[in-house]
């Protein structure tokens, strides 16, 4: 089956879905609420130097400020892959130490943030990972803009070649000719569609790239108000740019005007693509036409299972995502051992899937079952490791420990799928529990003994709760309600009230 791209427009989302072979693995969404920040390029204001942090925060304009690490204003030289990656791009391979303009002696790498920034300070800075729960923005000084061929990097003295691309002989050609025709003292990542590009083509979308920085220098140096300088594209020209490639056979669209767009798009950076564009003119809602819509509904389930009959479960904290692999229904047919090696295994796969899917990012703990010899544990490993391949976000993962655990991080730079999509429950308030009605009878048992004591010319309390609670006040605690007034010597009036919460309670004279 072919691998395709399916782009739904509408005037309050854009919904960008990458499907392989029949089945959704990455879901991009924007909706026109202003939220969406990667990419973006600000003037910002220094607001507060943190030493103790080597850090600062950064007004940006937006609701909260944008947190900027010193490395991100001046780069350690190993740390190659922060200075090139943002948002899932392809990854370049440092074949030089890259000069960040501070000078070549390594103890000039030693700067604090104190000694690079002050308050008040006006900077140039770019998004690189969206606000998330209660944090601001995290921002970076060292600026990339990206083209469907190149990514340019200002600030860096560096040529990097994407991995994916494995032809030695046309790395080290595109290498070549890439220091033939850049400026000095300026980097770029070649992307992996630039694979037999011709020079006339990357020399085209290098002075493109350039004429771009340049007018948001100028806008820079011409201004003083904080804001925005530069927007980065619409989902629907990243979907362009970034995803497709030429793993990807088509593009189908549901909008008229989007399909323009991508159309004028693709005639100044990809015209080969144009004949791989698709305007979709069926009745039937594009995603339910690509039956993708029961998919992202189950991105929203914590359990998912698997065709064994073995389930995973995941779970999302503000800490780590923890999931845990059980075998369920299956009992295999030979000896427990495989029974459990086959298990792990084809969770491995869903496992993978769901990362990349659901977008889940920072450190992910994976609780397999229990193996007792190495080698499967090494097979469950190396499986991981080859299911995550295909990811275009960086991961790291550690070899499986002992108590059976594979502790791993994944890179995020955008909000996962289930925060998007979901909100805190109003009702538990984000706990995933509430108190049982049991428990708040027994609590209401308590606290009507406490009242009581100061309410002793009373002869009768009213008592107002949710009418679950009321139900088992007059039915399961019967007897328990009687033993409380003969104790306090006061009848007590039980009011239901459909609009307490299950856990509110009045108790009244």
């Amino acid at each position: 089956m072919s691998n395709e791209l399916v782009i739904n427009v509408r005037p309050y989302q854009t919904r960008v879905a990458l499907v392989e072979n029949g089945i959704i693995v990455e879901l991009y969404i924007e909706r026109k609420t202003g939220q969406d920040y990667v990419g973006n390029i600000y003037r910002g204001r220094v607001v507060r130097v943190l030493p103790g942090m080597q850090a600062a925060f950064v007004d940006i304009g937006l609701d909260r400020t944008a947190f900027l690490y010193v490395a991100d204003v001046h780069k350690d030289l190993s740390d190659l892959e922060k200075m090139m990656l943002r948002d899932g791009r392809e990854e370049g391979e440092a074949e030089q130490e890259p000069d960040f303009g501070y000078g070549s002696d390594r103890q000039q790498m030693q700067l604090s943030i104190e000694d690079l920034l002050h308050e008040g300070q006006d900077i140039m800075v770019q998004v690189a990972k969206e606000p998330f729960g209660t944090k601001g923005a995290r921002v970076t000084g060292h600026i990339s803009l990206a083209g469907r061929h190149l990514v340019l990097m200002p600030t860096v003295n560096h040529i990097g070649i994407s991995r994916r691309i494995e032809d030695r002989p046309e790395r080290e050609r595109l290498k070549s000719l890439m220091q033939e025709i850049r400026p000095s003292e300026v980097g770029f990542i070649v992307r992996t569609v630039s694979e037999d590009a011709t020079r006339e083509k990357l020399k085209s979308e290098m002075d493109f790239l350039i004429k771009l920085y340049a007018s948001i220098q100028a806008k820079m140096e011409r201004g003083s108000n904080l804001g925005i300088l530069y927007r980065e594209l619409s989902i629907s020209l990243r979907a362009v740019r970034d995803l497709f490639t030429n793993e990807v056979d088509r593009l189908i669209i549901d909008s008229q005007d989007e399909y323009n767009n991508i159309m004028d798009f693709i005639a100044t950076f990809a015209p080969g693509l144009a004949s791989s564009v698709e305007l979709y003119a069926g009745k039937e809602p594009i995603f339910d036409a690509f039956g993708l819509e029961m998919d992202i509904s189950r991105a929203m389930e914590k359990k998912i299972w698997l065709k064994s009959g073995g389930y995973i479960v995941i779970e999302s904290t503000e800490a780590l995502t923890a999931i845990d692999v059980n075998t369920g229904s299956y009992v295999g047919a030979r000896n427990l051992e495989e029974t459990i090696l086959k298990t792990n295994l084809e969770a491995v796969k869903e496992i993978a899937y769901q990362l990349r899917f659901r977008n889940l990012g920072g450190i992910i703990v994976i609780d397999f079952i229990d193996m007792e010899k190495i080698v499967n544990r090494e097979k469950v490993f190396s499986s991981l490791k080859e299911a995550l391949s295909k990811d275009r976000a960086k991961s790291n993962v550690l070899h499986m420990s002992d108590l059976g655990l594979i502790e791993m991080t994944r890179k995020r730079s955008r909000a996962n799928l289930n925060s998007l999509l979901t909100e805190q429950c109003p009702y538990c308030e984000g706990r995933s529990f509430v108190r049982s009605k049991k428990t708040v009878c027994y609590e209401i048992f308590v606290e009507i003994e406490k009242e009581s004591a100061a309410l002793q010319q009373e002869n009768q309390l009213y008592l107002t709760v949710n009418p679950k609670v009321e139900e088992m006040l007059r039915e399961e605690e019967q007897e328990s309600v009687f033993d409380l007034e003969n104790r306090t010597g006061k009848r007590i009036i039980i009011v239901s009230n459909k609009e307490f919460h299950l856990e509110q309670y009045d108790i009244s004279v």
